[in-house]
C-alpha cells in the first residue's frame, strides 16, 4: 500500500508560485457556486460543497467571499454554469486532461485549444487520453503532520488504498466514492487535510527533458491563467534537476 513520490510534478496545482491570488479566488468561488446550486447550500449536507469550501479556506479565502459565492447559488439570473473536460498530447507525448467551469463551451474550447496549439500540443476528443489516467479520491498532507509510518497507520485505518509520502508531504489515494468517508476518518487523527479532492491520476507517467518541460509548464499556465479552468492534470514527470534549471 506504502508508495513513494519522488516527484510532484503530476499536477501542476492552484496556489503555486507566482499564482494571482484574485484569479485563484475566483475559480474558488465558482467551484463554490456550482456544488451548491448542484445540491444544499449547507456544506454538511452536500459533500461537494464541503469540498469547495475546504479547498477555499486552505488558500485562506475569506468567509465573506466564501458566503457570498454560496448566496449566489440560489440568486435570480446568476451566471449558469457547466463542467467540461477537455483532453489531449503536449510537448513530449504527455497526455493532458483540462477541467473547466464555463457559461460559454465556444469561448472555453477555443481558449483551450489555443493553449495546446501555441505550445507544441494538440487537443483531441472527449475520451481520447482519459483511459490513461483513474479518478480518484486525493488527499494530501504536509509532511509537519507526521512521519511515513504515522501516517500510513491512518490511512490504513480509514480505509485509503495507496499513500505517497516525501519531502514535500503526503498524498493518499483512495476510491472516488469513499473519499468523503476516508477524508473524514484521516481528519479525526491527522487533523483537517490541505487537500481532499476527485483526481486524475496517471496509470503511466512520461519523463520530460528540459526543453519539453518549459515548453509544457507555459502550456499549462497559459491554461491556468484562463478564468474558466479549474485543474489541469497530466501524466508527464519533471526531474528536480531540470526544474531547478528551468527556475
Amino acid at each position: 500500500m506504502a508508495g513513494h513520490s519522488k516527484f510532484k510534478n503530476i499536477m501542476h496545482r492552484k496556489g503555486a508560485q507566482d499564482k494571482k491570488r484574485s484569479n485563484l479566488f475566483s475559480k474558488l468561488s465558482r467551484e463554490i457556486t456550482v456544488a451548491a446550486k448542484m445540491g444544499l447550500p449547507d456544506p454538511d449536507m452536500n459533500p461537494r460543497l464541503r469540498l469547495a469550501v475546504n479547498a477555499a479556506k486552505a488558500q485562506s479565502m475569506p468567509k465573506d467571499n466564501i458566503q457570498r459565492a454560496i448566496d449566489k447559488a440560489s440568486a435570480a439570473g446568476g451566471e449558469d454554469y457547466e463542467e467540461v473536460r477537455y483532453e489531449g498530447y503536449g510537448p513530449g507525448g504527455s497526455a493532458i486532461i483540462v477541467e473547466a467551469l464555463t457559461d460559454n463551451r465556444n469561448r472555453t474550447a477555443t481558449n483551450v485549444r489555443n493553449a495546446f496549439a501555441k505550445n507544441g500540443g494538440n487537443m483531441g476528443a472527449s475520451g481520447s487520453v482519459a483511459h490513461g489516467f483513474e479518478r480518484l479520491g486525493m488527499i494530501e498532507y504536509p509532511a509537519g503532520v507526521g512521519d511515513e509510518d504515522k501516517v500510513l497507520e491512518a490511512a490504513i485505518e480509514a480505509g485509503a488504498d495507496d499513500v505517497e509520502s516525501g519531502e514535500e508531504g503526503h498524498t493518499i489515494w483512495t476510491q472516488m466514492e469513499a473519499l468523503h468517508e476516508v477524508a473524514k476518518g484521516l481528519e479525526a487523527v491527522l487533523g483537517e487535510a490541505e487537500t481532499v479532492k476527485l483526481a486524475w491520476k496517471p496509470n503511466l507517467t512520461v519523463s520530460l527533458d528540459e526543453k519539453d518541460a518549459a515548453t509544457l509548464l507555459k502550456m499549462i499556465d497559459m491554461l491556468d491563467d484562463d478564468d474558466d479552468v479549474q485543474t489541469v492534470w497530466g501524466n508527464y514527470e519533471i526531474a528536480d534537476e531540470v526544474m531547478e534549471k528551468l527556475g
